[in-house]
């Protein structure tokens, strides 16, 4: 079995490699194995991990997005952390099957905690019983916590998601894995690479832009590469998903709250949606939405009006779920597909003056739908600079403070997924060292075919 590390490299698509502007990239491509990737359905971080790891189809993992709505519990839950919810077994657990001394280091991909891998680092803020929250890290075993803190320094949180994400969080996850490396040699590195997905999501790919965050990409991965190929460990480059143009967002919420199915229960003055006592609601994932309806007779009514709006691709019901391996018990009663140029918020408010506090805050766990808008910071604020600093100022001093810095204009939006784009060069890829009998040629793989793929590179003798 040969050492391998597995770079998932967020939103790199054989479009981007062709730029010109990821030279490293490139080369590696020009002389290795390259698959097209058929998406997941829906095409985003949490089903792709999922269906990578273990070669089923969400039906059959369980992973239907990013989030979902837990019916028992009536709470919409996002960006959970167990890896208890994924079924099914992994490619690590499989890889093991073959050789017991086989260990594996995961290294931000998700569902990572509690994990049946050797090792294990993935983002988890500690919240003190006094409504703090402190940015750390959760790790398997515990005592890495400490070590790897002490020799990198702290993960730089605010550069991992929010209006400051950039190349930081990526470079602290590869020194990361360098550090696991040197001290432990894993048999596979599972390494999670962001930073193409924040400036693809608010520029858009066709921003001019975007040329530097390739380059800088770049120039990681190659140093990544040429580290993990003098430890005679073969490297493979994975993707999710591609990210394309989009300039229309849908509030499907508000469209429900216009039919009277929506119940809104007012807190200290801001609306709160009420998802248990709602008729329908949508939790809103990208470019695809799973509408929960609680009252089955206005469900031909929502279909229509799912139907009749104008960003609306394509509506699933349960049977049609099916033929597209996405029904299960967390699946939505209703999925809405948007168009090519448009995707899902989760807002639900008709007056800015209204909405929660939450949704001028990052805050992934509180919103009922994933919201790509804080990745900006609010252009009409004065100072926001200043106002960031007091926070962490404030924060740091011991004291409670909300950064509410982020817009409520989800027309900055330039880039987005989920569904499946019909250009085959906006599609993940795999890309593998070539076995030197073979012949290089490109292939297009299931998403669930990658799985397979990964267990005969990683068995290769």
């Amino acid at each position: 079995m040969r050492r391998t590390v597995i770079l998932n490299v967020v939103g790199l698509t054989q479009a981007l490699v062709d730029s010109g502007h990821m030279p490293k990239l490139s080369d590696f491509f020009l002389q290795g194995q390259v698959s097209k990737i058929r998406p997941t359905f829906p095409a985003v971080t949490c089903t792709a991990q999922a269906t990578y790891l273990t070669g089923l189809a969400p039906c059959e993992h369980g992973i239907v997005g990013n989030g979902w709505y837990d019916r028992s519990l009536a709470e919409v839950h996002f960006w959970k952390q167990s890896n208890h919810l994924v079924s099914g077994r992994k490619l690590w657990e499989k890889l093991r099957d073959h050789d017991s001394s086989f260990t594996c280091a995961q290294l931000f991909w998700w569902y990572n905690m509690y994990a049946s891998v050797d090792y294990s680092i993935t983002p988890r803020p500690m919240y003190p019983a006094d409504g703090r929250k402190i940015f750390d890290i959760y790790t398997g075993p515990l005592a890495i916590r400490s070590e790897i803190k002490k020799d990198l320094g702290e993960f730089p949180f605010s550069s991992f998601w929010g209006p400051l994400a950039g190349i930081d969080s990526s470079q602290w996850i590869a020194d990361a894995a360098r550090w696991m490396e040197e001290r432990h040699h894993p048999t596979l590195s599972l390494v999670y690479l962001p930073h193409l997905d924040y400036n693809l999501q608010r520029l858009g790919p066709n921003d001019s832009k975007i040329q530097a965050d390739l380059r800088q990409m770049d120039e990681l991965v190659g140093e990544l590469m040429d580290f993990f190929q003098k430890q005679s460990v073969q490297i493979a480059i994975l993707s999710e998903y591609g990210i394309t143009e989009v300039d229309g967002p849908i509030h499907l919420n508000r469209l429900f709250r216009q039919n009277g199915w929506i119940t809104i229960k007012e807190e200290l003055g801001l609306e709160q949606l009420d998802c248990g006592a709602s008729k329908v609601f949508a939790v809103a994932d990208h470019q695809i939405a799973h509408i929960y309806i609680n009252d089955p007779l206005v469900r031909l009514k929502v279909r229509t009006v799912l139907e009749a709006e104008a960003g609306v691709q394509r509506v699933l019901d349960r049977a049609e779920q099916v033929e597209w391996g996405i029904q299960h018990p967390r699946s939505g009663d209703l999925i809405a597909i948007a168009k090519a140029r448009n995707w899902f918020t989760y807002y639900y408010w008709h007056d800015d003056d209204l909405a929660p506090d939450f949704a001028r805050c990052i805050d992934i766990h509180r919103k009922i739908g994933y919201d790509p808008v804080e990745l900006f910071m609010d252009p009409k604020l004065g100072y926001p600079q200043l106002r960031v600093a007091t926070f962490l100022l404030r924060k740091k001093l011991g004291f409670r403070a909300l950064l509410d810095v982020i817009p409520l204009d989800a027309s900055l939006v330039r880039g987005s997924h989920g569904r499946h784009s019909e250009d085959e060069n906006n599609w993940p890829i795999l890309c593998l060292e070539k076995q030197h009998h073979l012949e290089c040629v490109v292939k297009t793989l299931g998403s669930e075919e990658v799985h397979e793929e990964l267990l005969q590179y990683c068995r290769r003798p």
